[in-house]
């Protein structure tokens, strides 16, 4: 029997734990079990060109589980057709309902571009995406022609009861407001501290306003390693700080993680949660990751 998830009861935010790409496909069975052994919320899992499959981990998750809410952050719009993506969603929404929460994005331009799978307009592609696929997955019998999205009166034998929120996973301020605007939640990446969280809700919130969603998550994910020797912790952990640093623009001291002694975790969960992180979904560095995970949820149960 799993331990109690950490938000029942709580006014904590989920919290989730990131299944890592360089982990191999034959251990997610496994890890995701562990996670919800040791209490997690919620697990996600990731698509990066030439790793592993989004949909498929996800598949793998959700069998291998029976409460763990399962993320995908994210599959990238361009490499999906908007009905073949519905069919993959609507199978596992309705073999695992409410257990499912797919987020979509850009995808790396550099990554697309090697695909030849670049779209003339991200934005459009993402929002007619999202659109779309919410529809078929409703029942509806969906006819579009947009700007980069074509669909001719598809609709689906087998839509599910409940729809999946569709979440996107987006950084630059036409994007979250696209994202307030259409989906369900937002994913915001690695580093991102309570700071940037008040930024990007700005952008969000005006999306919202314009749009007719009625709720929207906000999933921050965030560096876990645990070490009561905070030197040591910050050394094994530079190189993938300073990386996501530079990707975002920012010195990697600035980076907000939840790396050093596990006494700094409840806090800094909190911070997120002030800010206005409805989940909080743990990325955890280095060997043993389920190790690392259990040492942080020890902290948050009190």
């Amino acid at each position: 029997m799993s331990a109690n998830h950490l938000t029942t009861g709580s006014q904590r935010p989920r919290i989730g734990v990131m299944f890592d790409r360089d982990q191999a496909p034959e251990e997610l069975a496994a890890f995701a079990a562990g996670a919800e052994e040791a209490g997690a919320d919620d697990l996600w899992v990731v698509e990066d060109l030439g790793w592993a499959g989004s949909i498929s981990s996800a598949t793998i998750a959700l069998a291998a589980t029976e409460r763990l809410r399962v993320g995908i952050g994210i599959a990238p719009a361009a490499l999906r057709n908007p009905a073949l993506l519905a069919m993959e969603l609507a199978t596992l929404a309705r073999a695992y309902p409410g257990r499912l929460v797919p987020g979509l994005g850009h995808g790396v331009a550099e990554w697309m571009r090697q695909v030849g799978a670049e779209a003339a307009s991200k934005l459009a592609l993402l929002e007619e995406t999202i659109v779309g696929v919410r529809a078929l997955l409703g029942g509806e019998t969906v006819s579009a022609r947009g700007r980069e999205v074509t669909i001719d009166g598809v609709r689906l034998v087998h839509p599910p009861a409940e729809v999946p929120p569709l979440v996107t996973g987006v950084v630059r301020p036409k994007s979250l407001e696209l994202s307030g605007r259409v989906a369900d939640g937002t994913i915001l990446a690695e580093g991102i501290g309570p700071d940037r969280i008040t930024a990007a809700l700005v952008h969000i919130d005006r999306g919202r306003a314009t749009g007719d969603r009625p709720g929207h998550e906000l999933i921050v994910f965030t560096y876990l390693h645990v070490d009561d020797d905070a030197e040591r912790a910050a050394a094994a952990t530079r190189e993938i700080v300073a990386s996501q640093a530079a990707w975002l623009g920012a010195e990697p001291a600035d980076l907000f993680t939840l790396i050093g002694p596990a006494t700094i975790v409840p806090d800094r969960v909190e911070a997120l949660r002030a800010a206005g992180a409805s989940t909080v979904v743990l990325r955890p560095l280095g060997a043993a990751p389920l190790d690392q995970l259990r040492r942080a949820l020890a902290t948050l149960r009190g």
